[in-house]
C-alpha cells in the first residue's frame, strides 16, 4: 500500500510531465519533470523534494536523475492514474450524487482518494455509468488505465467568427470555476467568438446554441484556461 505522500507526489509528477512532453493526457510520451516544478506544485521545499524522488527510484515507481529531472516507471504510471481516476470519479460522484458545486469537489475529492476501497470506486463508477470525463471536463482514466481524449485548444486561439463546444475548464481555481458557472461557461455548451480584440486582449463570446444564448466579454486570462473542440467556421 503506497502512503498518501507517495501517492502525492506520483500524480503531481504526472501531470506536470504531461505539459513538459506537449501532450495531452493520454497524448503520448511523459515528458521529464524538474524537482523545481515539483517543488511549487506541491508546496514543499525542493530538498524535501530530491529525497522522496531517490525513495520513488529506489520504488522502481520512477527513474530520477540529479539536474535532469524524473519520470515514471510504468509502474509509477499506473499508481497515478489509479489515484487520479479515484479523485475524478469522486469529484462527480460529489457533484451528481451529493450536490456540491463545481468550486468545491476538487478539495473534498482531495482529501477522499487517498481512503476509497477498490470496491467503493466500481460503485461509484457504476452507479455513474462508468462515466469518461469529471465535472470539469477532465478525462476519468479508465480501470486499466486507459485515458480518454481530451483537447488541449484553449479558447484563445479561435478568430472571429469561428464555433466550438467547450470541452474543459481549468479547476486550479475556485473563484474562476465560479465565475465561468457565473456565465454559463461549462463542458458542453456551444460558443461562438462574435469579436477578437488582440490589442485589450478580449473575446466577445455567444455563449449558449439556443435563444437563451448569452453575449459576454472575457479576457485572456479566462480564455487561456477554457478548452474546446470541434471549431468550426461559423455558418452566419
Amino acid at each position: 500500500m503506497l502512503t498518501q505522500a507517495i501517492q502525492d507526489y506520483l500524480k503531481a509528477i504526472y501531470k506536470l510531465s504531461e505539459h513538459s512532453s506537449g501532450e495531452g493526457e493520454g497524448g503520448g510520451k511523459l515528458g521529464a519533470v524538474t524537482t523545481n516544478d515539483l517543488a511549487r506544485e506541491l508546496k514543499v521545499a525542493p530538498a524535501s523534494v530530491t529525497n522522496m524522488l531517490k525513495r520513488l527510484s529506489d520504488m522502481h515507481l520512477a527513474s530520477y536523475t540529479s539536474y535532469k529531472g524524473v519520470t515514471l516507471s510504468e509502474a509509477g504510471s499506473k499508481a497515478a492514474l489509479e489515484i487520479i481516476r479515484h479523485h475524478r470519479l469522486l469529484e462527480l460522484y460529489l457533484k451528481e450524487a451529493l450536490g456540491y458545486s463545481w468550486d468545491k469537489v476538487h478539495d473534498e475529492a482531495e482529501t477522499l482518494e487517498h481512503h476509497i476501497s477498490e470496491e467503493f470506486e466500481d460503485r461509484i463508477a457504476a452507479m455513474l455509468g462508468d462515466p469518461s470525463y469529471d465535472p470539469h471536463g477532465d478525462p476519468i482514466p479508465s480501470k486499466n488505465g486507459t485515458v480518454p481524449p481530451t483537447s488541449t485548444t484553449p479558447l484563445a486561439a479561435l478568430d472571429t467568427g469561428m464555433n466550438a463546444i467547450v470541452s474543459r475548464v481549468s479547476d486550479a481555481n475556485p473563484e474562476f470555476l465560479r465565475y465561468c458557472a457565473s456565465v454559463g461557461i461549462v463542458p458542453r455548451v456551444e460558443v461562438q467568438i462574435l469579436a477578437k480584440t488582440p490589442s485589450s486582449e478580449t473575446l466577445t463570446l455567444r455563449i449558449g446554441s439556443s435563444e437563451a444564448a448569452r453575449e459576454h466579454v472575457v479576457g485572456s486570462v479566462v480564455a487561456e484556461q477554457v478548452f474546446i473542440e470541434n471549431f468550426t467556421p461559423s455558418s452566419t
